[in-house]
């Protein structure tokens, strides 16, 4: 199973206790279309940096989209407001490529780093708010997870599933 990297979006698809699949969007989507066709319905998939649901964009609707047309492609970029100070549009305004390019250097920097311990955390509890919230002892491990009581949160989720024992904590490890 490939590692979480930062630098592409990956997911983890789920039929019940069972991992399925895990690895950048595109690579986890062909895997369950040629491996569970019959299952598609009721895969859950998460997204590995929020642990939230994940929609995957299956063959049958990509194959429903009309043939891109010629000319300059659509980016998908939408003009929206931002306000700064003056300072800020300032210096913006000296950096190579203007003000668009220079946020949109920053934005992919920070986006790409790596997450911290509050956003792991939270990747851990959205997954396990969907996945186990019907397990014994998930309350008290939520409670262990946010004091940082590893030891205790390992303890409390022991008996759970091996595959989402190790999602759980490759979320929290972030990576």
């Amino acid at each position: 199973m490939p590692g979480m990297t930062h630098d592409h979006a990956t997911v983890t698809a789920f039929l019940g206790d069972t991992q399925l699949a895990s690895g950048n969007r595109e690579t986890v989507t062909r895997t369950l279309e040629d491996r569970y066709p019959a299952d598609l319905g009721a895969i859950l998939v998460f997204d590995d940096a929020t642990g939230r649901l994940a929609d995957l964009d299956y063959w049958d609707a990509a194959k429903a989209m009309p043939a891109p047309s010629a000319g300059r492609p659509r980016l998908g970029v939408k003009a929206r407001e931002v306000t700064l100070l003056p300072r800020h549009w300032d210096w913006l305004a000296t950096q190579p490529g203007g003000a668009s390019a220079a946020l949109r250097r920053l934005v992919e920097a920070a986006s790409k780093g790596a997450p911290d311990a509050k956003q792991r955390r939270d990747a851990a509890y959205n997954f396990m708010s969907h996945a186990c919230g019907d397990r014994p002892g998930y309350e008290e491990a939520l409670r262990a997870l946010y004091r940082d009581d590893g030891a205790g949160f390992a303890g409390l989720i022991a008996a759970w599933p091996a595959d989402i024992r190790r999602h759980i904590a490759r979320l929290i490890e972030g990576g």
